[in-house]
């Protein structure tokens, strides 16, 4: 009789605390913002396990709930619930527990928010999955998590996607809730002055509203408040660094302050070629760990490493460049010391390498797809650099409108 009445005191302890998680999921659709990501539209939704990956500050929650609330809750053979796992409930709780209660109350689809934070996160989505055959799972992590390599192999289960930073396309589409097209790269060679005419009749100015995306416009929450974005993203990159290494890597706190010295020390000189002797002398940490540090910041999308494309890029083989991720980390790591050139250079290189293959060019700034060769620069850049260079085009910022093969900057972020 005993075990019998602790069975039902957990059972209803279980869906009482379902019933909380419930209430918190409709308080958080209530204030849903109606702007969507680019990835709502791209994701096959599907797949029955799904994960998302993306840096801190992308809009992955924000991401799962749009889905729920647009998709999913106008479905009435649908039942979808959202959790965060570092919600108190699963101090007590296991994912398989929830999964289970949530099934037999004729759930569909449950979304996972930041697995990384919960220890057994692999094994247990493997059994649910196996487990729950009608079950749709969908789960975010952190962009640095290597899914395939956590403790059960869900590479024959799981499709990935990644979660990219605003476009300067999608931060018009926030900021003058205007939704321009995305252009493929082969229609911004061929047709940019034509493309950059037509974007014109709806934004008149778009070199105004493109240097405010440089300063602030990466990460959705900068309409929180312009004034302390810059401030929110450093901190912000201090979870990423402090916290967020640790979970994912077991970075020991002291570890991850020569992580963080070091990304000062990338923000300071970026973009550059770094020489791992006088980095390894300066910061205290060994080659080893340095080359390892630099590529756990790639993947945590603080910083861009580039090679050429003859160059093996294994785990102990230095980057030929390294760029910070994105502009508004130069502005937040950069004391108002944003150079021009390391602005162009940067953006440039992440909206090209959120959706193609970017190297490095023999001649030239950057190598798209093995196949064009772009040079980045200002007014009075020309075409010296890539003379004689076949697919090749000048970008240049500071001009609405190109002509030939000189195209606007600004019109790259309109890739996604």
């Amino acid at each position: 009789m005993f075990c019998k009445k602790t069975k039902f005191n957990i059972f209803v302890h279980i869906q009482n605390k379902m019933e909380e998680l419930i209430s918190f999921q409709q308080e958080l659709l209530s204030q849903l913002s109606d702007n969507k990501r680019y990835l709502l539209q791209k994701i096959n939704w599907s797949n029955r396990l799904i994960g998302i990956k993306g840096a801190r500050g992308t809009g992955k929650t924000i991401l799962l709930l749009q889905r729920i609330k647009f998709h999913l809750l106008t479905d009435s053979k649908t039942e979808a619930l959202y959790v965060t796992l570092d919600d108190l409930y699963f101090l007590e709780n296991t994912v398989v527990d929830l999964a289970r209660e949530f099934t037999l109350k004729g759930g569909t689809h449950l979304f996972l928010d930041e697995v990384h934070k919960y220890p057994r996160w692999s094994r247990e989505l493997k059994l649910i999955y196996d487990k729950h055959p009608k079950l749709n799972i969908i789960f975010t992590s952190s962009s640095m998590l290597e899914i395939y390599k956590g403790e059960s192999d869900l590479s024959r289960r799981a499709v990935t996607y990644h979660l990219n930073e605003l476009s300067f396309r999608e931060f018009i589409y926030f900021e003058q809730n205007k939704e321009l097209p995305v252009f493929s790269l082969e229609e911004i060679i061929g047709n940019h002055s034509e493309i950059a005419q037509e974007i014109r009749k709806e934004l008149p100015v778009p070199v105004k509203h493109f240097q405010n995306y440089l300063n602030y416009g990466a990460y959705p929450y900068y309409n929180e408040g312009v004034d302390v974005y810059l401030g929110k993203l450093l901190q912000t990159l201090n979870l990423i660094v402090e916290t967020d290494m640790n979970v994912v890597e077991n970075i020991p706190y002291e570890e991850s302050r020569k992580i963080k010295k070091l990304l000062v020390a990338i923000s300071q000189s970026a973009p550059f070629t770094p020489n791992i002797s006088k980095l390894s002398e300066r910061l205290g940490m060994n080659r080893k760990f340095l080359i390892s540090a630099i590529k756990l910041l790639d993947r945590a999308d603080l910083v861009m490493e580039f090679y050429k494309p003859a160059k093996g890029i294994g785990a102990f083989t230095k980057p030929e460049k390294l760029y910070l991720h994105n502009t508004n980390l130069i502005y937040a790591l950069g004391k108002n010391n944003a150079e021009k050139g390391a602005l162009r250079e940067t953006f440039f290189a992440n909206q090209l390498r959120n959706v193609h293959e970017i190297h490095l060019a023999e001649k030239g700034d950057f190598l798209i797809d093995g196949k064009y060769t772009f040079e980045v620069g200002g007014k009075g850049k020309d075409s010296k650099q890539i003379k004689g260079v076949q697919n090749s085009f000048i970008v240049r910022d500071d001009m609405e409108v190109g002509a030939m093969n000189i195209i606007p900057l600004w019109l790259f972020g309109f890739l996604y």
